[in-house]
């Protein structure tokens, strides 16, 4: 008995050590799941545990998943008949929480939201910078970045300062899947019209459709440089003389005034234009023709013989719309013309009776040989105005009648529209020197074609003789300035007839009354005519005052001889 008590706690202590060096230097202990203990079995209480190979153990080292709770074994002593009957079911692990955020939902895009996308990825100039006058090629590519594919994609150049070659400015992609790019390129010719600048743009547009056919368009600009014009002024250039321009010797014709005979053009009027022509150039004009309505240089032609005709000018194409020349033709021959000189020449015209009013351009040309003979023509444009002013008569619309001076007289005036078409006036005036004009003055208007308008004013003329009336009437011309038209008439004013006393009239006493046989004026009445008349009223006579009585003369004529009176 003494010895077991020695020996049994000894190999306690010896299982401990080991255990204590097996857990230092092999290693974590791999956990595993419990085992499940049956009823019955009796477990050896100086069993160690098994130790974990080295291979496990850093297999061992691997983290679980948190999401899968791992018992360890712990050695228990030997388990008694009082024990709970173990399960084979093992217990449910408890989920620990991460810090894992949660997933964002996404939303899928619907057919109807995809379509193609077009850009220019990419574009290169060759040459750059490019020359004014010269040609460049102009690469471009292009990528769909849409969802979708595009298709029958067409690429439109707009022309301007750069004009297409080789295509019309239009190039065309038959398909573009998404993100799949092609090149095109396209070559253009430069204009004159960017010389001195140095850069200009390019525009272009893109137009596509999807699968299903809706039609997409996009617009780009394209920076296209310019190169610079050289300079003999640059660094290490060497500096050359620059060359002087010849002087050109030629004669040189201008128009340096013109005039008409007629102060205005109305339609069917004839007039003469004079104009005046210098010699504006450095050298002399010889054999100077000038003609009217233009000329234009003759085709060269040869005589009977085959031999070429000197060249010369044909004067039968002019423009005579609206002037045409009267009485002479439209060629007038001036002679020579030395340079500074300058000379007169008068060509008669006509304005064309359909010639609406207006601003009306007249070519003329000079036509001369230079001293070396060679044919030269000059052209100049003139411009002459037409009006058509109102065609009225102003007159009086029936017989004024005699008029005497001192006393109102009446003026029946009228205007009368003769023109073709009709006319606005204004205001009519009537006035008169050494006269009073009352009712002068009234606004006419609109006058049809063969209208008429009167005005009766009154007139009275201070003294006898011929009396001018003056009649002003105011309208506006076709080019919006105002004008009158004034015209005068003549009345011949007599003197007014004197003024007969009845007291004084030939053949008659004084106090008499111009009629024959009137009783001679009674003077005043005395007091007794009147005391007289009173008496004379109380017994029933007449009582009244004595009139003159008119007795006419007896009418001049042989005395008719006939019976006595019974």
């Amino acid at each position: 008995m003494k010895i077991l008590r020695f020996v049994i706690p000894m190999s306690l202590i010896i299982v401990a050590l080991s255990l204590a060096f097996s857990n230092a230097y092999a290693g974590p202990v791999r956990q595993v799941a419990p085992t499940p203990v049956m009823i019955g079995t009796v477990t050896d209480p100086t069993a160690t545990p098994t130790e974990v190979p080295p291979t496990e153990a850093a297999a061992a080292d691997t983290p679980v998943p948190s999401e899968t709770p791992v018992d360890t074994v712990v050695p228990t002593d030997v388990p008694t008949e009082t024990s709970p009957p173990p399960t084979d079911t093992p217990p449910a692990p408890t989920a620990t929480p991460t810090d894992e955020p949660a997933a964002t939902q996404t939303s899928i895009p619907t057919q109807s939201s995809l379509r193609p996308i077009v850009v220019v990825n990419s574009y290169k100039v060759k040459p750059s910078p490019v020359a004014v006058g010269g040609n460049f090629v102009l690469n471009i590519n292009i990528e769909n970045q849409g969802q979708i594919s595009a298709k029958n994609l067409v690429i439109a150049f707009t022309p301007g300062d750069f004009l297409p070659r080789d295509t019309g400015g239009v190039l065309a992609v038959s398909q573009l899947a998404p993100d799949e790019d092609k090149s095109v390129k396209q070559s253009f010719a430069v204009t004159s019209a960017l010389q001195g600048q140095i850069v200009s743009t390019l525009a272009a547009s893109i137009n596509y459709m999807d699968e299903s056919g809706n039609a997409y368009s996009e617009s780009f600009t394209f920076t296209v440089g310019i190169e610079k014009a050289a300079s003999s002024a640059g660094t290490g250039a060497k500096p050359t003389p620059t060359p002087t321009a010849t002087p050109v010797t030629r004669p040189q014709l201008v128009i340096s005034s013109y005039q008409t005979d007629i102060a205005q053009l109305i339609p069917g009027a004839q007039f003469s234009l004079e104009l005046k022509a210098l010699n504006a150039g450095n050298a002399d004009a010889k054999r100077v023709t000038l003609i009217v309505g233009g000329a234009a240089a003759a085709a060269p032609s040869n005589d009977d013989s085959g031999t070429p005709m000197p060249p010369g000018f044909t004067a039968s194409g002019g423009e005579f719309t609206n002037f045409s020349p009267v009485g002479v033709s439209n060629v007038h021959f001036l002679g020579d013309l030395p340079q500074g000189d300058s000379l007169s020449a008068t060509q008669p015209l006509i304005v064309n009776v359909s010639t609406n009013p207006g601003v009306y351009s007249l070519k003329l040309s000079f036509a001369y040989n230079d001293e070396k003979g060679n044919l030269l023509i000059d052209d100049q444009v003139i411009s002459l105005l037409v009006y058509s002013p109102p065609v009225v008569e102003l007159s009086f619309y029936r017989d004024s009648g005699p008029m005497f001076a001192n006393q109102p007289n009446v003026l029946p005036i009228q205007i009368v529209n003769l023109g073709r078409k009709s006319t606005v006036l204004g205001t009519m005036r009537v006035t008169a020197e050494n006269a009073l004009v009352e009712n002068n003055s009234i606004l006419v208007g609109s006058l049809e074609a063969g209208g008429y308008f009167t005005l009766d004013a009154n007139l009275i003329p201070n003294d006898p003789g011929s009396l001018d009336i003056q009649i002003t009437v105011d309208y506006t011309d076709d080019f919006n300035r105002a004008q009158t038209i004034t015209q005068v008439l003549t009345v011949e004013v007599q003197e007014a007839p004197p003024v007969i006393d009845p007291g004084t009239g030939p053949g008659m006493e004084p106090g008499m009354d111009p009629g024959a046989g009137s009783p001679p004026d009674m003077g005043p009445e005395s007091m007794w005519q009147k005391a007289l008349r009173f008496l004379r009223g109380l017994v029933g006579l007449d009582s009244g005052n004595p009139q003159p009585v008119n007795n006419p003369l007896p009418a001049e004529g042989p005395i008719m001889e006939g019976p006595p009176l019974q």
